[in-house]
């Protein structure tokens, strides 16, 4: 009988061991089940064939060649994935619709006796709760803002702040970015519908009485959109300000951004991008520090006349308590007591 899915957490509630996407490698890189496995019945050429012959020939031929190939690629996967999976194996399967891509697999899964299910509507069961969840509903939980200028250590406070119970979004961890022009990260972002997956989950797992907090962001994080809805509520949401000095702030910015440091020719096309902002000769004073490895009076630089009038200039158009919390180190050995601080101001609201 197949899993009805009524909300996200759902799916990791109900003693599955995995849960196996059989869609072809490219249905999976744009988005997938969180945990999700791939074992794809077809892969894309595979894929791109049947539909093919399904609109030009007749469904029947197209039904007969994919029967061919899932039974092909079905049979890799036992000799190979799953061969050292025992008897007592619980998986959960799903495809696009929670058609014959799952079905057919599903069903040679159970003929070995593995005790194997599918999702009923399959992916796109999945998608819809996720669009309902990021687009359609507010935000379960009251939503706090942790601000605070270019270099103030929010993103490792608000890991601290999860670590001592306080419960938070990541935006940026999600986004696999660090929300400036800086920030992106190896190995790049996910896709938007990946990055609603993540947030749909994280919200859906809220605890609606308690508060949650999340690190103030423009509206997109690198290249990932936040829904409108959390968006309207982090506009209108009260904000705890981490106010800390310009030269802390370089210090942090040194060693939270160690990776791009260690590619000055990648950090000096970056400084590039800010050409249409700045005179000329303020970008190239940028990129000499860059290229001679004067990264602290860089970032000081930056935050001075790029970052922190930036900030000052949005700030003056909010309309919402702020409570700042002030600070003078953000080495790494200061940031668990200044959580703390943070913390206790949560608990006194």
């Amino acid at each position: 009988m197949a899993v009805t899915l009524t909300t996200l957490p759902q799916i990791f509630a109900l003693g599955f061991d995995s849960i196996i996407d059989v869609r072809s490698p490219a249905e999976w890189a744009e988005d997938h089940i969180p945990g999700a496995i791939n074992l794809p019945v077809l892969n894309d050429a595979e894929r791109a064939e049947v539909g093919t012959i399904y609109k030009q020939v007749s469904p029947f031929t197209a039904r007969k060649i994919g029967g061919a190939l899932v039974a092909k690629n079905a049979a890799a996967h036992l000799q190979g994935p799953l061969a050292d999976k025992t008897g007592g194996w619980k998986p959960l399967v799903y495809c696009w619709r929670g058609g014959q891509r799952s079905g057919s697999f599903t069903s040679i899964l159970q003929q070995v006796g593995w005790r194997a299910d599918v999702i009923a509507g399959g992916y796109k069961a999945w998608r819809k709760l996720v669009v309902d969840q990021v687009h359609e509903r507010p935000v379960p939980s009251p939503v706090l803002l942790l601000d605070g200028n270019t270099g103030s250590a929010k993103t490792e406070v608000l890991a601290l702040l999860a670590a001592q119970g306080v419960q938070v979004i990541d935006l940026e961890g999600m986004a696999r970015h660090r929300g400036s022009l800086f920030g992106a990260r190896p190995g790049g972002q996910p896709s938007q519908k990946t990055f609603e997956g993540a947030l749909a989950l994280a919200l859906a797992r809220l605890d609606p009485s308690r508060p949650v907090v999340v690190e103030a962001e423009s509206s997109k994080v690198g290249n990932c959109r936040i829904p409108a809805p959390l968006w309207k509520a982090m506009v209108a949401a009260p904000r705890i300000e981490i106010v800390a000095p310009l030269a802390a702030r370089a210090a942090y910015l040194t060693r939270a951004y160690a990776d791009l440091l260690a590619d000055p020719a990648r950090l000096v096309q970056v400084i590039a991008l800010l050409r249409p902002l700045h005179p000329a000769a303020v970008i190239e004073a940028w990129q000499a520090q860059a290229g001679a490895g004067a990264f602290t009076d860089l970032a000081e630089g930056l935050m001075a006349r790029h970052y922190d009038p930036r900030y000052a200039k949005h700030r003056g158009r909010l309309a919402v308590p702020v409570q700042r919390v002030e600070v003078d180190s953000l080495a790494p050995e200061a940031l668990p007591e200044l959580a703390a601080r943070i913390a206790a101001r949560l608990h006194d609201r």
